[in-house]
Formats: structure tokens, C-alpha cells, sequence
């Protein structure tokens, strides 16, 4: 089942999707220009191979639940999130903030 629904961080709109599949759930939170995901981004392909599309993203792991990845430190962060001030250790959902 995939299940889409906006949110509200500090009176700014994000859309939070998530989708269960066999044995793992896939989780995102997105602005307009960036977003914030569970174990399953790929930063190194986002930097390496997509380096050219300058992707505003970051990963959490062990996350299960949205509230969960909101409040997590990220794990990694791409290139473009860390010239955006977005570091890792930084809590999801300070992270979306200054994505938008």
C-alpha cells in the first residue's frame, strides 16, 4: 500500500509518503526542493552517478515510521544538503526546513 500525506513543520507544508512492502516499509518526507528518506537512498548514486542533477536529499536508518525519520539524525547527506548547511547528525526535520 502506498499512502500520501501532507504534513505540517513549523507552519511549512511537506508531503510524506510511504509504502509498505514485504518485510520493510519505504519512507520519505519532501519539500519542493529536497527531501529526507529512510535506509533505502542511495546518497552514494545521488552523488556519483546523478552528481550532475545536484540533489538535495538525506538519509536516516533504522527508522520505521514517518514520525520516527522526522526525528532521527541523518545518516548521510548528498553533496548539494551539506552546501545547503545540512549536515549529518542534523535531525530530520530541522533538515527539511532548510530545504524549502
Amino acid at each position: 500500500m502506498i499512502n500520501m500525506m501532507p504534513i505540517s513543520i513549523d507552519n511549512q507544508t511537506f508531503m510524506a509518503i510511504s509504502v509498505q512492502l514485504p518485510k520493510t516499509n519505504l519512507l520519505a518526507v519532501a519539500s519542493e526542493k529536497g527531501y529526507i528518506m529512510c535506509g533505502a537512498l542511495d546518497v552514494g548514486l545521488l552523488n556519483d552517478t546523478l552528481r550532475d542533477r545536484r540533489i538535495l536529499a538525506g538519509r536516516a536508518i533504522g527508522v520505521k515510521t514517518i514520525e520516527e525519520l522526522l526525528n532521527a539524525p541523518l545518516e548521510t547527506v548528498t553533496w548539494e544538503a551539506e552546501e545547503k548547511g545540512i549536515h549529518r547528525g542534523m535531525i530530520g526535520r530541522k533538515a527539511l526546513m532548510k530545504m524549502i
